[in-house]
C-alpha cells in the first residue's frame, strides 16, 4: 500500500527505489550487497538512477536465481491514494490509477528478500533486480550491467496478472518516429502556397488504414499489430502547419513480418509526403528512426524456468497456466542477453487505467509462490 503510494515513472525512481533499499538496510542486509548500476545512463530517456540490485551468497549449494521486477509506473498513477475494500484495493483518487503495475511485482521481491533475512531462511545464491524504465520500452532491462548479477541459472520475473498466469513468450516490438517538414504559409491568404505536415500525416493514417496496415493486422496466416501514438504539431489555426512529430509502433511474434509492418509505415508516410504539393509544384519531407524495442521469444514449455516456477505456483494451491503475451515484458530483454525468464503475475487488473485494481489474495499467493522460488523449496511439501 506505501508503495503504491511513491511516485515514480519512468526515469523518476529514485523515491521508491530509496524506500526499497531504507527497507532493506533496516533488515539487515549489508550494504555491499546493495548497488545501482548505470542503465540510466545508456537509456536515451536519461534517468535519475539506474536499476536496483541486491546480491545474496548463498547458504545452500545450489545454481544462483535471480528475481526481477519492475520499479516504474505509467503517468496516470502519479497521486495514486490505495483504498482498501474486502479483498480489492483501488485509487481513491478521482482519474488515477493505482500503481500496482508494478509496485505489486516489486513488493514480491521485497517480501520475499526481507522473510529469508529476518527468518535466517536457507537459500540458494541469489539476485534481486528492480529494473527501471520498464514502461518505456524496456529500458533497464535492455541496459542492465549484466556483471553485477553473478551468472545466474534461473530467473522469474514479477509484473501485471494473475498469479497462477506464467508469461513464457511475449512479442517483440519496433518503436518508430517520424518528423514531417512540410512549408508553412498564410492559411488565409495563400493556403496554396502551403504544404500541411498535419495533412500529410492524415494521408498516411488513412492510406495504413484503408490497406488494412494500423491496428489489428491480419494477413493471411501472419499476424501482427500496428498504432500511431502520438501526433504533435501546429501553433495557430491561420498558418498552414510546417512541421509534426509522430511516434508509432509495430508488433508481431514473427520478426519477419513485424519488419514488414514497420516497412508499410514508413512507406505510408514517403508516398504522402511525394503526394501533396503545393501550386509550385514543392512537396513536403520526412524523416524516419526506427529502433527494435525488444525481441520476440517462446521458451520452451519443458525449460528449467518454467517447470520450476510451475511446481511452485502448485505449492502454493494454485494451477499454472502457460500463456504468451502481446506487450514486452523484461524478461524479452533478459532472454535475449542469454538468461531464459518466465513471468508471473501478482493479482494487478486493468494496468493503465484508472480503474486498476489489486486483488489481496492473488497477490498474497504471488509472494508464498515468490518464496518458494528464492528459498528453492518449490517442491517442499506445506
Amino acid at each position: 500500500m506505501e508503495m503504491m503510494a511513491i511516485p515514480g515513472t519512468s526515469g523518476e525512481e529514485s523515491a521508491i527505489a530509496d524506500y526499497i533499499q531504507s527497507h532493506l538496510v533496516q533488515a539487515g542486509v549489508a550494504p555491499a550487497h546493495i548497488r545501482l548500476d548505470s542503465a540510466h545512463k545508456r537509456s536515451p530517456l536519461g534517468g535519475q538512477i539506474g536499476n536496483l540490485v541486491v546480491k545474496l551468497p548463498g547458504t545452500v549449494r545450489a545454481p544462483r536465481r535471480m528475481m526481477t521486477a519492475h520499479l516504474d509506473t505509467v503517468p496516470i498513477c502519479i497521486g495514486s491514494v490505495p483504498s482498501r475494500r474486502g479483498n480489492i484495493v483501488r485509487s481513491s483518487a478521482a482519474g488515477r490509477g493505482l500503481g500496482a503495475d508494478n509496485r505489486a511485482g516489486c513488493a514480491v521481491l521485497l517480501s520475499a528478500l526481507l522473510e529469508i533475512v529476518e527468518h535466517h531462511l536457507p537459500h540458494p545464491p541469489l539476485t534481486f533486480c528492480w529494473f527501471v524504465q520498464e514502461e518505456v520500452g524496456l529500458q533497464g532491462a535492455r541496459a542492465a550491467s549484466r556483471g553485477l548479477w553473478g551468472n545466474p541459472k534461473l530467473a522469474f520475473n514479477w509484473d501485471g496478472g494473475g498469479p497462477t498466469k506464467l508469461t513464457i513468450g511475449a512479442t517483440g516490438g519496433y518503436r518508430t518516429e517520424i518528423t514531417i517538414r512540410g512549408i508553412a504559409s498564410h492559411a488565409g491568404n495563400a493556403p496554396q502556397k502551403g504544404v500541411s505536415a498535419i495533412a500529410i500525416a492524415s494521408v498516411a493514417i488513412a492510406d495504413l488504414l484503408q490497406r488494412g496496415w494500423h491496428g489489428n493486422i491480419q494477413k493471411g496466416a501472419q499476424h501482427g499489430t500496428s498504432n500511431v501514438g502520438i501526433i504533435r504539431g501546429g501553433e495557430a489555426t491561420n498558418v498552414v502547419t510546417d512541421e509534426v512529430y509522430v511516434k508509432a509502433e509495430a508488433r508481431s511474434h514473427d520478426p519477419k513480418f513485424r519488419k514488414k509492418i514497420l516497412t508499410e509505415i514508413e512507406s505510408a508516410f514517403r508516398r504522402a509526403a511525394k503526394g501533396l504539393r503545393n501550386d509550385a509544384g514543392r512537396t513536403g519531407r520526412v524523416s524516419i528512426a526506427s529502433t527494435l524495442d525488444y525481441e520476440s521469444f517462446l521458451l520452451p514449455t519443458d525449460a528449467p524456468c518454467v517447470r520450476i516456477a510451475q511446481a511452485a505456483v502448485r505449492a502454493v494451491g494454485g494451477e499454472p497456466q502457460l500463456a504468451v503475451a502481446n506487450g514486452g515484458v523484461d524478461a524479452n530483454w533478459m532472454t535475449a542477453h542469454g538468461l531464459p525468464t518466465v513471468s508471473l503475475g501478482c493479482g494487478q487488473k486493468n494496468q493503465h487505467m484508472e480503474t486498476e485494481t489489486l486483488n489481496i489474495a492473488q497477490f498474497e499467493l504471488a509472494c508464498r509462490a515468490g518464496l518458494r522460488l528464492a528459498t528453492g523449496t518449490e517442491a517442499a511439501d506445506d
